[in-house]
């Protein structure tokens, strides 16, 4: 009796770990699905319906071929198993019909704070590509994947691919309206006591539009590479500056970093911030330096195994694409006073991410 619970068990752990290892095999298959459906803009088609939408209705009004129609109801089953659809009972009819849910919501084409440029990016074949070349990286002395696929650093390639830098702009932008209402309305006192600031890498000036309209005593500069910010108009209190991090920042009483440190590694990083420092004017009130990025492992307890994993991706990412990587707070602590800051303050009020503020 004991061997065969023994064989039992061992049955179990061995079909468990298959599953295990099938589930991570097929996890792109989420990421490729909800592509398609934005491909065949099924949440917008959804939305606009502006009730439950039985399947019938939804495959009548997608552009797909006749002979794939009975295909549309895997794909949504999927879709709805992964939190990004639900099925609801018609009023009065028996029939269910898809609604969107907080996610789909944020991936309306039309809602001002969509992903859905972010997810085009991410799942293009120049970012995808890199991947498979991973364990080659792991044996040459390329800086990333990405150059070992593209023979090219990242920001090398946008230069001189139209595609590329537009879609990448377009996915910082998309990534930056979210976040900075979150932060013109829950951190406000941040930018107290500022005349001017810099967005560095500040793209098409998306974060640096939003400050300068909701501060308009701020004069807001937005400041990336020339190809960038080429033919940007200034208006207002917002200018467009071309140059470059690594030789000079423009003077500013505060220097804002959005989503850019986490793209250079710790070396770099402190060349930035040593920049960044000698930038700031206002050395005693308001003087500061203000960054927007994850910090890993700064959860309350309460962060369930998505919002971990999705850091870990983040981290791997940077390892793929760029030369940088995801930071917990004693690392963001080590090039913070490594570059001369006297002091730093945390805010984690941005979901995966966090509001850090350093002081000269």
């Amino acid at each position: 009796m004991e061997s065969q619970n023994q064989d039992q068990y061992s049955a179990s752990k061995l079909l468990h770990a298959q599953t295990h290892i099938w589930n991570h095999i097929f996890s792109f298959i989420n990421s490729m699905s909800l592509k398609s459906a934005i491909d065949l803009n099924i949440p917008d088609t959804i939305h606009k319906h502006g009730r439950p939408m039985p399947l019938s209705l939804l495959i009548s009004s997608l552009q797909i071929h006749p002979s794939k129609t009975r295909n549309i109801y895997r794909l949504m089953r999927i879709l709805t198993h992964s939190g990004f659809f639900c099925l609801q009972k018609l009023p009065d009819e028996a029939e269910e019909g898809y609604v969107l849910t907080d996610a789909s919501i944020l991936l309306l084409k039309d809602n001002p704070l969509s992903v859905t440029p972010f997810l085009l990016a991410m799942l293009d074949p120049i970012l995808t590509k890199p991947w498979y070349e991973v364990a080659n990286w792991f044996q040459n002395d390329d800086p990333t994947p990405f150059n070992t696929a593209h023979g090219k650093t990242l920001w090398e390639y946008a230069g001189v691919e139209p595609k590329l830098n537009h879609f990448f702009n377009e996915a910082m932008a998309s990534d930056a309206r979210l976040v900075t209402s979150v932060v013109i309305e829950k951190c406000k006192g941040v930018f107290k006591g500022l005349e001017s600031l810099v967005d560095v890498g500040g793209g098409t000036g998306t974060v640096a539009k939003a400050i300068a309209k909701a501060f308009p005593e701020i004069q807001c500069t937005v400041f990336d590479l020339p190809h960038v910010v080429d033919g940007l108009q200034d208006s207002g209190n917002l200018k467009f500056v071309g140059g470059d991090m690594f030789e000079a920042i423009p003077p500013s009483d505060g220097i804002l970093f959005k989503s850019i440190l986490h793209d250079w590694n710790d070396e770099e990083c402190v060349k930035i911030l040593t920049k960044s420092k000698e930038a700031i004017r206002s050395k005693g009130k308001g003087g500061k330096v203000i960054i927007i990025d994850m910090i890993m492992e700064n959860s309350k307890g309460d962060i369930g195994d998505e919002w971990v994993e999705t850091q870990l991706f983040s981290d791997m990412l940077m390892m793929v694409l760029v030369t940088g990587k995801e930071r917990n707070e004693k690392e963001w602590a080590k090039l913070i006073f490594s570059a001369g800051f006297s002091d730093y303050k945390i805010t984690p009020v941005l979901g995966l991410r966090s509001l850090i503020q350093a002081f000269p």
